[in-house]
């Protein structure tokens, strides 16, 4: 008995610990741009109209470049924190817009250093990456932290 109830504790303080860790994970992402895109700052409304194809430039008026990630990386994250949806439903959105002519998805990037690298490089590119890998190179324009 004693042994049955010190299985359950462990059991449960390893859930608590891992749903702790997941919420925290879940909350470094940040919305990088070019510094000389002429954006400070967007809401989690524009940056979602951007990435979903509904608007393909940003609030300076330049043409828009999002740069997604792959689904190895930051990509599940990304979206379910942007719109709480999951990889599959993302997937199922873009193939009805680029079936019915309307769109296309966002710029794939292999990597954190590659998001970096192309939004640096592109005044009108917008990516995603943790807190910690933005540096000077690029502008936090939203954190996804903050609701």
């Amino acid at each position: 008995m004693a042994r049955s109830s010190l299985i359950l504790a462990l059991s449960l303080t390893l859930a608590t610990v891992l749903a702790t860790a997941r919420a925290w994970a879940a909350t470094d992402l940040v919305v990088i741009a070019n510094p000389t895109s002429g954006v400070d700052r967007m809401s989690r409304d524009e940056v979602t109209a951007v990435f979903m194809g509904r608007t393909r430039k940003l609030p300076s008026g330049i043409t828009a470049l999002p740069i997604d990630q792959t689904t190895d990386g930051d990509k599940p994250r990304f979206y379910k924190e942007l719109i709480n949806k999951d990889i599959p439903e993302v997937n199922s959105y873009w193939a009805r817009l680029i079936f019915s002519g309307q769109g296309s998805p966002p710029r794939q990037a292999d990597n954190v250093a590659e998001v970096i690298e192309i939004v640096s490089g592109n005044k009108g590119a917008i990516g995603y990456v943790p807190r910690s890998a933005a540096d000077k190179r690029v502008r936090i324009i939203l954190d996804l932290s903050n609701p």
